[in-house]
């Protein structure tokens, strides 16, 4: 509400103003404007790439915020108890708007978990992974195995259409086991998704109507978290590649449980119809929910690479071929799913940056600059 009554003062100012400014007064404004920016609490000194920096949620785990192909709106995942779920549901949001003191609307059907919501072409509708078919009430969410940090995989996920009311207009998946963890191409024309159907968890793409399914990739391992390139013609995912025998009976003992170890992965890129697979990271630990940059020269990921005990995960650029590591938050806790707007001009991400020490995630939207 504040950044809303902030912009329509600013509108209000510019339109009454008279005074023909000098080049000097302009720019001594935008050196001005350059050093506000730099004094947001929200932004640590180091974080350069991040000309201002909002904060969206207060409470709650808010995460995997997409942008409308129109840049106007965003849809997002959220547990947070205040707005009435149990657990993960789909909200929607205009690009501008704060949740500090409402609700935003609830657009998947408040059954079930949902995860991985994506705007289609034409901005009237999503698709996201739900269970409520299986089971209206939240499934069980195991955090730990033997002592060690797994996620749920359940096979009861299918892939959905709904419109921005929220109703289910098609179900895209349904087959047995785990579907889920859809995006679209920037082009509108392809989805990939990540499923079991194979016995593995596997990357598959298909056509927006649900036709034309095809497998990706078909090595051992988590292959999931896909995102194509801006042109559509690449696709950049996190995976868990098990080598030793070890290695492997963990992880296929665990997928026969439904759930995984995601403590140990890299990122691998490939062309769109999985051709020219190579693996982009060798950093260690996690590293994972890649984005590309809007250059598509460039990924931008989650990593712990730098952590002794798991945390703290921070933001990282990397060229596509490997090269260049670079740093971009400088967080002591969380900072994930980095998504660009398709102009390139903002990027919105989760954080545990101002939440007074707590556990909740929030959602952040930045101004970029390179």
């Amino acid at each position: 509400m504040k950044t809303r009554l902030f912009g329509i003062l600013l509108v209000t100012t510019l339109f009454f103003s008279c005074k023909k400014e000098t080049k000097q007064e302009v720019e001594k404004k935008d050196s001005k404007t350059e050093v506000s920016a730099t004094k947001n609490p929200l932004i640590y000194p180091e974080e350069k790439h991040f000309k201002n920096l909002r904060q969206v949620t207060f409470g709650g785990d808010n995460a995997e915020a997409y942008w409308s192909f129109d840049d106007s709106k965003l849809v997002f995942q959220s547990n947070y108890k205040k707005w009435n779920v149990g657990c993960d549901q789909m909200f929607l949001m205009d690009a501008n708007q704060t949740f500090d003191s409402i609700a935003p609307p609830m657009v998947s059907t408040g059954y079930g978990r949902t995860t991985c919501s994506y705007f289609l072409p034409d901005n009237k509708h999503i698709i996201y992974a739900s269970t409520h078919l299986a089971d209206k009430d939240c499934p069980e969410t195991p955090l730990r195995k033997n002592g060690k940090y797994i996620w749920p995989v359940y096979d009861t996920f299918d892939i959905f259409i709904a419109d921005l009311e929220g109703n289910i207009v098609k179900q895209l998946t349904n087959e047995k086991g785990y579907d889920a963890e859809p995006t679209v191409s920037p082009k509108g024309d392809k989805i990939v998704f990540t499923s079991t159907r194979s016995g593995d968890l596997e990357l598959y793409t298909m056509n927006i109507d649900g036709s034309d399914v095809k497998q990706i990739t078909d090595e051992l391992g988590y292959d999931g978290g896909a995102f194509f390139s801006p042109d559509g013609t690449k696709l950049i995912f996190r995976s868990s590649r098990p080598k030793t025998e070890k290695e492997i009976k963990e992880y296929k003992d665990l997928l026969a449980e439904g759930l995984v170890e995601p403590t140990d992965m890299e990122l691998y890129i490939c062309n769109a119809d999985g051709s020219e697979l190579r693996q982009l990271t060798d950093l260690g630990n996690a590293n994972w929910s890649p984005f590309f940059h809007p250059s598509g020269e460039k990924i931008l990921f989650s990593s712990n690479y730098e952590a002794e005990r798991g945390f703290p995960f921070n933001l990282y650029l990397i060229d596509i071929d490997g090269k260049n590591l670079e740093r971009v938050t400088h967080g002591e806790t969380f900072d994930a799913f980095p998504v660009f707007s398709n102009n390139g001009k903002k990027l919105a991400f989760s954080s545990n940056r101002n939440n007074g020490g707590g556990r909740d995630t929030n959602l952040f939207i930045a101004e970029w600059k390179d």
